[in-house]
Parts: C-alpha cells; structure tokens; sequence
C-alpha cells in the first residue's frame, strides 16, 4: 500500500537489482501546486491527490531537500505530510494520502514497494499509514504503542522502536502470486535486509490502492507531520541499497538530530489469535480479518458501513 524513481543501486556494483515499474520520486513536481494539475478529468503525473482536508494542498503537502532520506542523493525533495483536525475526507479520520497514477500492473508477481519515513520530535502520531488493504505499518497501537509496528490483516509481525530524526527504510516484499508478504527494512543509509519473512496474506490490488500517507483515527487538533522519500514499486530481485549507499542517514527535522541504532521486535512464533489487537480494524466492507475482541472491549462503528475499529470503549 502502502510506498519510485530513485536510481537505487546495488551496494556492489552500478546495476539496478530489480526494474522500476512505477517511481513515486517528488522529483517531478517543482511545487506542491504541482499536485493539483491532477483530478479524475485530467489523470496526469504520478500521484492521484483527492484524499485530504479541504484546506489548501499547502495545508498537508511540502517539499524540501530536508524532508528526504540523505542517503538518496538520487532524489532533490522528500514530502512532509501533515494531518490536523481539519484533514478529515469522507469520515470524521484525518487522512493526507497520494495514490500511485499509472498504467502499470502492481499486484502481479512478486514486486517489493520501497519508501522510507522520518518523524520529528514535537509530534504525537497515532497511527502511520501504507497500506494495500493487507499490509501496513502503524505507530501509537498496540501491542508496542511507543514502536513501528508492521502488520498484516491488522496482525502484529514485527516493529522497531520510533526514534525521532532517524529514517526508516522499508520495503513490503509482496508475492502476488503466493499470496504472501514479508518485510526489508534498514536505518539511514544502510542496506535493506530481510527482518520478517513472508506470512499469508490475501494479496491483491488494482494499482491504485496503495496510499503514500498518513491515516488518524482519533480526530485531534495536534498537527501531526511525517517525512517520507525513496517511494517506488520494482520487481524482483530487490534493491538493497538505498541511494546510492552515501550518507548516514541522520539530518535535522523539527527539533532532532538523532541518529540511533534501533532494536527489533520479532513476530511471535506461535500462530497468531482470531482476536483483533486494540486499535486494529475488527470490520467493515471488504474486511476479511478477525472480528471478535477481547473483553472488556467491543468492536465499534468508527465510520460505517466502511470500518469498524476496537478502541478504548467498553461493553
């Protein structure tokens, strides 16, 4: 779903692992104006923009080289994606979202979708948002609320803790075909390796659904920003290397300059319950994950008849 064009190279040489099918690179847009040329009468550019707040796109969009991953020297600006209270579309959740725009099939074989994210430390995310509808990561939830927490059909696998300034480098390794997904991921500039292997997962997408942005349950006036670069969709073998390997990855956003090693959370071994965890997705159209929750809580109506979430009510 989550999340293109920069010129990743292989650690070990000049040549590309896998090949871009589609690039999510800011390269492309000189301004965030840029990102209005498109509408569903003129479907232009790379990214469809229709999922945000009804301010002006200045209001949840910027563009700025210290918005990016420093070790990708291949890309000019990252984005700051910015939610507030007035960021709500078609719901009463905060959402500032882009949607790849393009031609190309992205739910065939197995494809790896790159991008890399950053946070400050002023904010207070709840949850960070890149999903096709089976794969995401989150922040603020259960059962590690204070870490970056990757889960499939809303199942914890894996998660890092949040250090603010420091970039996080992921890659969703999706087999369309098995019907899989697992996950790369790395810190500043130092190469993707495999931290979760491939689980079940009901893969599938229309090429349109994988949202480069951030989703808030809870309505809240607390500005919220996150930095995101490096987004592109290859197939396989994946590129390891993010940039051109260059750089520590470390650069000052907001307030930090923070540039620690993180720790990893394996996902538990044993099979994971049919309860849905607090803050997850327990229904909706579409929805094919777990449904009941544990008690004392209840599953309830967030934004009908499209979602239903456990949160902190009780039965």
């Amino acid at each position: 779903m989550l999340v293109q064009a920069s010129l990743l190279l292989l650690l070990s040489g000049s040549v590309y692992a896998g090949t871009t099918l589609w690039s999510g690179s800011f390269n492309p847009f000189p301004s965030v104006s840029a990102f209005d040329n498109w509408s569903w009468s003129n479907e232009v550019g790379t990214y469809q923009w229709y999922i945000h707040g009804a301010g002006p796109t200045s209001d949840y969009l910027a563009l700025s080289p210290s918005y990016k991953n420093p070790a990708d020297t291949a890309e000019t600006n990252g984005l700051m994606v910015t939610i507030d209270s007035t960021a709500t579309w078609n719901s009463n959740m905060e959402r500032t979202e882009l949607i790849p725009q393009t031609s190309q099939n992205l739910g065939v074989g197995n494809l790896f979708y790159h991008f890399s994210l950053s946070t400050a430390a002023t904010n207070a995310p709840d949850i960070l948002f890149f999903e096709s509808h089976f794969t995401e990561i989150k922040y603020g939830v259960a059962p590690n609320p204070t870490n970056l927490q990757w889960m499939v059909s809303s199942q914890f696998q894996w998660g890092t803790p949040l250090v603010p300034g420091t970039w996080y480098n992921f890659a969703y390794d999706i087999d369309f075909t098995a019907q899989t997904v697992g996950l790369w991921f790395s810190t500043g500039g130092s190469p993707l390796t495999k931290v979760a292997n491939n689980v079940a997962a009901s893969t599938s997408t229309n090429s349109e659904d994988f949202h480069v942005g951030v989703l808030r349950i809870v309505n809240t006036p607390a500005p919220e920003n996150w930095f995101i670069s490096g987004v592109y969709i290859e197939n396989g073998p994946i590129t390891t290397a993010i940039g051109n390997g260059n750089g520590n990855g470390s650069t000052s956003i907001g307030t930090s300059t923070t540039s620690s090693p993180t720790t990893t959370i394996t996902s538990p071994s044993s099979t994971p319950t049919a309860t849905a965890p607090e803050y997850a997705q327990c229904g909706g159209n579409g929805y094919t994950g777990p449904t009941a929750c544990a008690p004392p809580f209840t599953c309830k109506a967030i934004s009908p008849p499209y979602y239903y979430q456990l949160n902190f009510w009780k039965s």
